[in-house]
Order: C-alpha cells, then structure tokens, then sequence
C-alpha cells in the first residue's frame, strides 16, 4: 500500500506512525514545506509561489494563506501524478491547508484527515476567560471564519481522527460519524516514574521525594492557565516552606491574543504577585530539552495542568504516565482524561484559592495521594500508550480505510 504524509513541518503528529507503516512493509512518503522530515521516509519539498495580498480583507487573510499553500501542494502533487505515483492513503493535518486539491489530484485516493478542533464563537475556548474576553462582532467573525478551511476538509475527506473525545465533540454534527477518536500515543515506557531522578535549578538539587511543585507548557500564557497558577503561588509558598517550585514555558504566545505590545503574560503575572514570592524558591526553566523536561515530571511530588476548553496537551497525559500528582482543571478536556479522586485532583479554573487548598494539601501529603499518582500512571499505560494502545488502532484505521471497510 502507497501511503502520502502530508504536513507543513513534517513528520508533526507523524514521527511514529510513518515509520510504524514503512516498518509493515508498506510504501511510505511524505510532503512538506519545512521540517526535519525522517531519514528513512522519503519527502517531497515544495514553496509556495506568492506571499499574501496586501491589504486584502481581514476576514480574509488567514484563508488566503492556506489557499496558498494548498495550491503549492496541489502543483507538486501534480508533478508526483505526472511521474506515475498515485497514494492509496493521504494523511494530512489540514491546519495550514496542504491539502485542499488533492482529492482533485487524486480522485481515487482515500484521504484522511487529522482533525484537531472547530471553533466556536461561544461554548469554547473563544471567550471562556471574561478577563480577556472580546464580544466585538468583528472577533465573532474572525473566529467564525477560521473554520473555513476545515469545513473545506471535511467536505472532501474520506475519513477523519480525532485525538479526543471533547475535541471530536467540537467537530459539526453531520461529520462526526465519519471520525475515529485515537489519541496520539505516549510513550509510557520512556515517560515513566524514575526514583533516582535528580534536577538542578539555579544552584539547587531536587531529587524525586523532595517537596517540589511543577507547571509546564510550551508557552506562559492565559490558554493555560499561567495567570490563575501564578496568582495562586504567593499562598502555596506561605503555607509550604520548603516547598519549591519549577516552571517550563517560554516567553510566546501559542494560543489566544498576544500580550500587551512589549510585554509577556508570563512577566505580567510574575509582576502581580513578585512581591509575595520568595524568588529563591520560583525556578522559571524556559524551554528545555525533552529528556530535561521529563526529569522535571519524576521529580514532581505535585503537578499542575490548566487549561481553556481547547486542544489537551501532551504534558497532561505525560504527567500521567510519569506518576506525577496532576492538579487539572474542571474543563472538558482534563475531566476526560482525569476522573476527580481517582486519578488526579480537579479544581474550577478560576479559584486560585481552591487550587492553592488542594495544591498544598498535595505537597503537605505525599503518602495520602500516593494511590491516586498510580492509577494516574495506570491510566495512561491502559489507554493513551503508543506502542500497546494508540499506534495499532492509528494502523488499522488506515488499512480499514483502504480496503474501504470503514
């Protein structure tokens, strides 16, 4: 079976799957504008052939861009049809609009598409948080607009996937049925409790057992909660002593509006509450390595997730499967993967008092919550493992899909 990877910075989503299928014995390439790629996969780079217009609409601008480089693709798609290949699969994340015509390339091809979220104008995400809320009817338009070039992919879709329940329950109605919910797998033998565990921050050696908080995103930002976390910090640190603190995250923004010009969320929280730190124990690791990032996950004796009714992060289930106490968020896509007493903590979003009670109850309490660190471990082998659970089911989605089974 020819199977096509189609993704801007290949391999994305795809560094396990495309070499799980090349290793089945199957013909596997891929295309792309940038990225590492993957030594063994084979990969068609293409450039678009324009910028975007100026002063076109703005409504219009984000559309035009991945009109853009889904016509890129379609050329290039084209030259590969000209040269005698044809995929029986495509897989693509369509979330910068690759892959638009190559249903039109392709007739005959299946395609399948990896849906990460629908907007909403209201239920969602877009307006969750009323301190940055924006009712504008402009703002509407704008977020209502961006799932243009979705609707464009579920219209031409053979089939899609989706990595959750919540996220495949944004998805519009009368699409639903055509999309499996597969999560994208953790590794859960390398992301695993490690007692011997030691990192060091700012002149410090904490050690798996040592009495440390931890918060991790790729960006400090309101989408995750940065603002509730650090408003909750002075209160923790009062009533925990000894308690330390590491957080991950860089400067950017990943999600939602851009910081005030010349400012970050994460140097406007840390200014709201500086003066009730104690900055000896706050340990800001901006971005770090993967294996640095996991070590700071088996030191945790409590961790904490928050986020917006959006796309689940990795470092949640990552959390899970390294035995960390995971403090969520009662939001739709922690409550999925953390049942409240059973296999992690979940506090309202918007209660920094709550989250500082329970957080300091954690750290004070290690024993206490022991069970709930195992079954959060559990967990995550059972259902969210890339070798046992998710890269099998991704696998024969696509031979279903090309037997045309589905």
């Amino acid at each position: 079976m020819k199977i096509l990877f189609v993704h801007q910075n290949f391999p994305g989503q795809f560094k396990h799957l495309a070499p799980a299928l090349q290793r089945a014995g199957h013909d596997v390439c891929a295309m792309a504008i940038g990225g590492a790629g993957l030594q063994q996969v084979p990969m068609v780079r293409y450039a678009v052939a324009r910028g975007s217009t100026r002063d076109i609409h703005p409504l219009a601008a984000d559309f035009e861009t991945k009109l853009i480089r889904g016509d890129a693709c379609a050329a290039a798609a084209l030259r590969m049809k000209r040269e005698g290949y044809t995929p029986d699969v495509i897989v693509a994340n369509p979330g910068w609009g690759e892959n638009l015509y190559l249903k039109d390339v392709w007739p005959e091809s299946k395609l399948l598409a990896l849906l990460e979220f629908f907007y909403a104008v209201r239920g969602l995400d877009v307006n969750f948080d009323a301190e940055f809320a924006n009712n504008d009817i402009g703002n509407a338009a704008r977020v209502r607009t961006k799932n243009a070039n979705l609707l464009l992919t579920l219209d031409s879709m053979n089939w899609g996937v989706s990595l959750t329940h919540f996220q495949h329950g944004t998805l519009p109605r009368a699409y639903r049925d055509h999309i499996s919910v597969i999560f994208d797998g953790i590794d859960t033998k390398s992301v695993c409790p490690d007692s011997t565990t030691i990192v060091t921050a700012d002149g410090k050696t904490l050690r798996a057992g040592d009495e440390v908080l931890t918060f991790v995103n790729r960006n400090l930002e309101p989408y995750r909660g940065y603002h509730q976390f650090m408003r909750a910090l002075p209160r923790i640190l009062r009533e925990r002593p000894n308690a330390e603190v590491l957080i991950v995250g860089g400067d950017e923004v990943s999600y939602g509006a851009k910081a005030p010009e010349g400012q970050t969320w994460k140097q406007i929280f840390m200014d709201e509450v500086k003066a009730e730190l104690d900055p000896a124990r706050v340990h800001f690791l901006g971005r770090i390595p993967y294996a640095a990032y996991l070590n700071v996950l088996q030191v945790s004796r409590c961790h904490v997730y928050l986020t917006y009714p959006f796309v689940l992060g990795w470092s949640c289930i990552e959390a899970m499967s390294a035995g960390c106490l995971v403090v969520g968020s009662a939001t739709a896509p922690v409550i999925e993967v953390i049942s409240h007493g059973q296999t992690g903590l979940l506090v309202d979003f918007f209660d920094p008092s709550a989250l500082a009670d329970v957080v300091s109850d954690a750290l004070a309490k290690p024993q206490h919550y022991l069970h709930l660190r195992t079954a959060a471990r559990t967990t995550a082998v059972a259902r969210y493992d890339l070798e046992g659970q998710c890269l099998p089911q991704q696998m024969q989605l696509i031979e279903h899909l090309a037997a045309g089974t589905l």
